[in-house]
C-alpha cells in the first residue's frame, strides 16, 4: 500500500474530477505491475497496473496475484469502464482496499462486486494515509467542495508588504520552492483582484524556469477589474481560468474572449458569495484548491469557515503596523469565538518557519 500511495502522489493536482489513485499487484515477494490513474478521460489506476503486469509478464502470472489499491475499485461505467470487471477478468485473489470510495455510486459496491465474484478483499490497509491523500475527493464527494488550503507567507508580525507595496520577496527561496510544490499537487489556484492587479501571477508550478504543473487558475473579481491582457488570462492548450464574477460586471466579452469560464455568483455590492463559488467550483470538478491571497480573499474564506488547511511560511524580519497585513478583518470579538487550529506540523524551510496547521471542525463529517 505504501508503493501505491507513492505512485498515487506522483499524478495529485492531474487527475481531477476523479481522485488520482494508485495500485500495485504482486504475487509472492515479486512486484509485477504498478499503475496510477491518468488524466480524465485515461484509464484508472487498477487498469494501468493490469496493463503494465500483462505486458511485461503476460497474462497467466495475474492469476492468484494481489492487489493493493488505495482506494475502492468503481464498479460503474463513466469515461471509462468499471475497474472491478478488469480486476475480475485478470484472475487477480485478493485486493486490499486502502479506504472505501465516498462516492454515491460506489460507496461498497465496489467491495461486493469484488467479493461476489470469489475475490477476497480487505478495507482498511493503512486507511488514515490513504484517506488524508483522498481528502479532497472525500469532500467533492461529502460536502460539494473542494478541500480549500490557505498559503500565506509574512514577515515574523504578520506583515505581507511594506507601505509602499513592496513584497519581494519577503520569504526565503526554499519557501517559494515548496509554494511551486503545493501548487503543482493542486488541481486549482486561487488568488483576488487585489492580488491579480498587484503582482500580476502566472499561477504555474515551476522549478526554476521550467514549468512542471499548470493548475486551474481561479480569480475571485466581482467587478472584472482585471485586465483581459494579464497573465492569468493567457491561453494555452493545457491552461485553464475560472472567475468568480456578478452576472452584472462589465467586460464580460473580453475576458469570455480569452477562454476564460466566468462563473456567475449572488452576494452583497462589492461582494461574492463564496460558499456558492466553492460550490460552483466542485460542479466543475476541482478537488483540492491553494488559495494564495491576498489578505482581504483570505479574511473572507476564514470568516465564511472555507479553510480547512493553511500553510504560513513566516520569514526572520519584522515590518511593522504600517505594513500590509496577511490577513483582513474577521470580525472577531470573543476568543472563543475565533476560527481554532490544531497543529498538524512545524519546520524550518530555509530561514523562515513553516507552520501548518487544519481547522477544527469535531461536528463536521468527513475530513476536516
Amino acid at each position: 500500500m505504501r508503493l501505491a500511495l507513492q505512485s498515487a502522489r506522483r499524478m495529485m493536482g492531474r487527475t481531477f474530477p476523479n481522485p488520482s489513485v494508485g495500485a500495485v499487484i504482486w504475487k509472492g515477494s515479486r512486484v509485477l505491475g504498478r499503475g496510477a490513474t491518468r488524466p480524465p478521460g485515461g484509464p484508472h489506476a487498477e487498469k494501468v497496473a493490469i496493463a503494465r503486469a500483462r505486458k511485461k509478464h503476460g497474462d497467466s502470472v495475474l492469476r492468484g496475484a494481489s492487489m493493493a489499491v488505495t482506494l475502492e475499485p468503481c464498479g460503474f461505467t463513466g469515461r471509462t469502464g468499471p475497474c472491478t470487471k478488469d480486476v475480475i477478468e485478470a484472475g487477480i485473489a485478493r485486493v486490499y482496499v486502502g479506504v472505501r470510495d465516498p462516492h454515491e455510486k460506489v460507496s461498497g459496491a465496489g467491495i461486493r462486486k469484488l467479493r461476489r465474484a470469489g475475490i477476497e478483499v480487505v478495507v482498511g490497509i493503512l486507511e488514515a494515509a490513504c484517506e488524508e491523500h483522498h481528502r479532497g475527493f472525500f469532500s467533492l464527494c461529502e460536502r460539494g467542495r473542494p478541500f480549500v488550503t490557505l498559503k500565506l507567507a509574512s514577515s515574523l508580525d504578520g506583515r505581507i508588504a511594506t507601505r509602499t507595496g513592496e513584497s519581494r520577496w519577503i520569504t526565503s527561496k526554499e519557501a517559494r520552492a515548496f509554494v511551486h510544490r503545493i501548487r503543482a499537487r493542486s488541481d486549482g489556484v486561487m488568488v483576488g483582484s487585489e492580488t491579480a492587479l498587484a503582482d500580476d501571477p502566472a499561477l504555474s508550478a515551476r522549478r526554476g524556469n521550467r514549468v512542471l504543473a499548470r493548475p486551474v487558475r481561479v480569480l475571485v473579481d466581482s467587478r472584472l477589474r482585471v485586465p483581459a491582457d494579464a497573465k492569468l488570462y493567457s491561453a494555452s492548450e493545457d491552461t485553464q481560468t475560472l472567475v468568480l464574477t456578478r452576472s452584472a460586471a462589465r467586460g464580460r466579452a473580453a475576458r469570455e474572449a480569452t477562454g476564460a469560464r466566468l462563473m456567475d455568483l449572488p452576494g452583497p455590492v462589492g461582494g461574492l458569495d463564496l460558499k456558492a463559488g466553492l460550490a460552483a467550483l466542485g460542479r466543475f470538478g476541482l478537488t483540492t484548491l491553494l488559495v494564495e491571497g491576498g489578505g482581504g480573499l483570505a479574511a473572507a474564506l476564514l470568516r465564511a469557515d472555507l479553510v480547512d488547511e493553511i500553510h504560513w511560511m513566516l520569514a526572520p524580519r519584522l515590518i511593522g503596523g504600517d505594513g500590509r497585513s496577511a490577513l483582513g478583518s474577521l470580525g472577531v470579538e470573543a476568543l472563543k469565538s475565533s476560527p481554532g487550529l490544531e497543529w498538524i506540523r512545524e519546520g524550518r524551510l530555509g530561514a523562515d518557519l513553516h507552520l501548518q496547521a487544519r481547522r477544527i471542525r469535531r461536528m463536521e463529517k468527513g475530513i476536516s
